[in-house]
């Protein structure tokens, strides 16, 4: 008898976050002979929990699937929902009634850290109430700090962007070379600083700006960035420096606390922002120079404009490869990419368990960190390269790209 396939999303949203999604659909929808509906979830596992979801079916007949795949954000909706640690707790009775409601065999959950944290602990009450549900998690980052996966999709085309617009920044404050100048860009990473990174990319030769990179797997010392700053522009007039946001100092203390306290999420992650400024006003008031900081933000995970083909294409197999798997009787896992080759770049897909994955973060390993916590090694170079090649051409309507929008009962668009 066949069973009914539902899907979710969570989290912060990529800019291939829906290509995932598609993945998943499209493969459910294919194989008519093993599954019934395809469901999607309203705003992920909190949206359920409330009897919001979609019949998924309707937007391959209108050609509206194809529009998902290109669109940024989560079209389905997303949460910062965390389930209890207890699994005695009523609402998983709650949950998985409503999935024997449903007929639900196949259960994907498209997400992050907190996201692999809900798939284990579903896959775990399924096994403790011996309910045959398939749990699946389908990665997504653009913070590529899963465990057990060689990167997760979302960070290539975030690493595409950031270091395109860090170009793009480099060339604009070199073009007055009579004076003296710093620009910080503030990029996203708490505690992984694979997006700051990623800025190298965007050097044309050996010293070209950004010509400082400050991750937070180092501790970061402000008499001696402001020591480093000042040699650094008897090199480069106009100097460009990239930090991640979660920079702190020996003690701990992200740099964005020395400006403002800063509030948390659901998931008791502190939100940070705030460390450019206060350098910004830490190098004005120490070297008296033209001084100015951007701050990428959300630009960096919803940009379809710079979107890795690459990134993309594997976003899509990862969802197909989930579903795949669930068909093969796999469970409590998550999809994870293997690289079999840095040239040319191949990359393989499996699986893990997703109890060892969940909670946990891959931080930039320290040997692709200068010993003076400044920059990134060619290893890293090798590594994240591969990941923003390719471009994918996005439809476009009155000048503005096309996406896909869901209608909500009133008829209005929403995403």
């Amino acid at each position: 008898m066949k069973k009914n396939v539902i899907v979710g999303q969570s989290g912060g949203p990529t800019a291939v976050i829906n290509a995932s999604l598609y993945g998943v659909v499209y493969e459910a929808l294919n194989r008519e002979d093993t599954f019934g509906t395809v469901y999607g979830m309203i705003n992920g596992i909190e949206g359920f929990l409330s009897d919001h979801y979609i019949d998924m079916k309707p937007l391959e007949i209108s050609g509206e699937l194809e529009l998902v795949k290109n669109t940024p954000g989560s079209y389905l909706g997303s949460c910062r929902y965390k389930l209890p640690e207890d699994l005695n707790d009523s609402v998983y009775v709650q949950l998985f009634e409503k999935f024997e409601a449903l007929d639900i065999g196949y259960f994907f959950y498209i997400g992050g850290n907190d996201s692999m944290d809900t798939v284990s602990k579903l896959s775990r009450y399924a096994r403790k109430v011996s309910s045959d549900i398939r749990v699946i998690g389908i990665p997504k980052t653009i913070d590529n700090d899963l465990v057990e996966t060689d990167h997760t999709p979302g960070f290539g085309s975030a690493a595409k962007y950031i270091a395109s617009t860090v170009r793009e920044i480099a060339i604009d404050a070199s073009v007055y070379d009579n004076k003296k100048s710093v620009t910080i860009v503030e990029i996203m990473g708490r505690h992984a600083g694979w997006l700051a990174a990623a800025s190298v990319l965007a050097r044309k030769f050996e010293g070209d700006n950004p010509v400082l990179v400050y991750l937070p797997e180092s501790d970061f010392n402000q008499d001696v960035f402001i020591s480093k700053v000042r040699k650094s522009m008897e090199k480069t007039p106009n100097l460009v420096v990239c930090i991640s946001e979660g920079i702190h100092d020996k003690n701990g203390t992200f740099i964005c606390e020395l400006a403002s306290d800063v509030g948390v999420d659901a998931f008791g992650h502190k939100m940070l922002t705030g460390s450019g400024k206060y350098l910004e006003n830490l190098v004005k008031e120490r070297l008296g120079v033209k001084v100015r900081s951007i701050e990428l933000n959300v630009c960096q995970r919803c940009s379809s404009s710079m979107l890795s083909k690459t990134d993309q294409k594997e976003a899509i197999a990862s969802g197909a490869y989930g579903v795949k798997c669930a068909i093969e009787g796999e469970t409590g896992k998550m999809i994870a990419f293997k690289r079999e080759k840095d040239e040319p770049y191949t990359i393989g897909y499996t699986t893990a368990d997703v109890d060892i994955i969940c909670n946990k973060e891959k931080t930039v390993p320290d040997e692709w960190i200068t010993k003076d916590g400044t920059d990134v090694s060619d290893e890293f170079i090798t590594y994240a390269k591969p990941l923003i090649q390719g471009e994918v051409s996005v439809a476009m309507e009155d000048g503005v790209p096309k996406f896909a929008y869901r209608r909500t009962k009133s008829g209005s668009s929403k995403f």
